[in-house]
């Protein structure tokens, strides 16, 4: 079930304190991490928005989203043997991080904006696409607005699917008209039950090698090559992890196993991207 109460960050936060010190009847801004704007109507002891009303919460930590658990105001992040947190970023799309690893590029671009332009190697479409590493479903939004016929997505992670209900930029596979078919499952082990042939293009975002080694496997990208139809892309995630310190080049060692498994592959923005033989 989608979230839709209010989500708060420092500095929204701040700006909703302003407005009330300042003595004003309401502030008006984003309380959806910056997917829409609304009014709050402000008093001394609290704020209502969209009708339901909600007490000042106390000192909010930076680098942090909150969301109203209906007694308080708690952090969007869960533990269960690792820290799995919805982190803002200066571009209102949040990213997340296990452990504080940053799981998504934020750098120099919005990590949806980051997605669109790897989704765009494989040209989604009209076509039906796999993304087998779904987390907070920013490869099926783009593909989504690009026009894709059918999207399946895995997740392994239940607590990164719970992100996604809390998070106004995953999408709602509910809203996609039947086009986001979204389960929660280890694709390492689903990809068996899959059929030949049966998708037009792949998208693949593992976690880092020392996450999740299967997803790097020979094993694994012959069965890549094995659903995927002749012609279609593929583009992989990989980063350069590894290079300073070990001197591997990970996308290089990647490139030749998909070509082994049947790809014609070439690095491609930060990883690469295959065309199946």
């Amino acid at each position: 079930m989608r979230y839709r109460g209010p989500l708060l960050t420092t500095p929204v936060f701040d700006a909703l304190l302003a407005a009330r010190d300042a003595g004003l009847p309401a502030w008006s801004g984003s309380l959806d991490l910056g997917r829409g704007t609304g009014t709050a109507t402000l008093s001394g002891d609290g704020w209502e928005w969209n009708d339901v009303r909600y007490p000042y919460p106390g000192k909010l930590k930076e680098r942090t989203i909150y969301w109203w658990d209906g007694d308080a105001f708690a952090p969007v992040s869960r533990y269960a043997g690792k820290l799995i947190k919805l982190v803002p970023t200066e571009w209102d799309v949040p990213t997340f991080e296990i452990d504080g690893i940053k799981m998504l590029p934020t750098s120099k671009e919005s990590p949806l904006d980051d997605a669109r332009r790897k989704v765009a190697l494989v040209q989604p479409a009209g076509k039906t696409v796999l993304d087998t590493c779904g987390g907070l479903g920013y490869f099926a939004a783009c593909c989504l607005d690009a026009g894709v016929a059918k999207i399946q997505s895995f997740e392994k992670n239940e607590d990164v699917l719970w992100l996604r209900t809390l998070n106004p930029w995953s999408p709602d596979p509910g809203a996609s008209g039947g086009r986001l078919q979204l389960t929660h499952g280890d694709v390492s082990q689903a990809i068996a039950g899959l059929p030949d042939a049966g998708f037009d293009a792949l998208l693949h975002d593992p976690p880092r090698f020392g996450i999740a080694g299967e997803l790097y496997s020979q094993a694994f990208y012959d069965q890549l090559a094995r659903v995927l139809k002749r012609a279609g892309r593929l583009f992989h995630y990989t980063g350069s992890p590894n290079r300073l310190t070990s001197g591997r080049d990970v996308p290089r060692e990647v490139a030749r196993r998909l070509e082994k498994a049947g790809f014609r592959a070439e690095l491609a923005l930060d990883g690469v991207l295959a065309v199946r033989r």
